[in-house]
């Protein structure tokens, strides 16, 4: 069983696809498959200005809304995307990404990607597991 998460704190979706889908497994455990987050305001719908700093900050805002609207964090983020326009971004979106997984790391795949939507510099996608509570 799927339940398509949206919640306000992220913003709302600019194509035909969900903020994110909950999946239900046996034994009270649950899976979340976040859409690709970019540096969004979801209050003006605009791309935050400033570059890969700014834009990853807002990434990172946008999936914790995600993950809280299926009672997750990031403790629970087993496997992470990132697409970045730039590899030369790498350090600085690396920085941010690193004040938001500590501990267990997830496993992570960074790709080099041209034409990201709105033009932004970072797209970053999740996989989280938990359970019920």
């Amino acid at each position: 069983m799927k339940t398509a998460i949206q919640v306000d704190g992220a913003p709302k979706a600019i194509g035909p696809y969900s903020q994110a889908q909950v999946v239900r497994l046996h034994g009270g455990q649950k899976m979340l498959f976040s859409a690709g987050q970019i540096g969004l305001d979801p209050a003006t719908m605009e791309v935050v200005t400033g570059g890969i700093t700014p834009e990853s900050e807002r990434v990172f805002a946008n999936l914790a809304a995600v993950l809280a609207g299926a009672a997750l964090g990031f403790e629970d983020v087993v496997k992470t995307t990132v697409y970045l326009a730039d590899m030369a971004d790498f350090q600085a979106m690396n920085a941010v990404y690193a004040k938001y997984f500590t501990g267990a790391l997830p496993a992570r795949t960074t790709i080099a990607a041209s034409g990201l939507p709105r033009n932004v510099r970072v797209e970053i996608e999740v996989v989280a597991i938990g359970r019920d509570q």
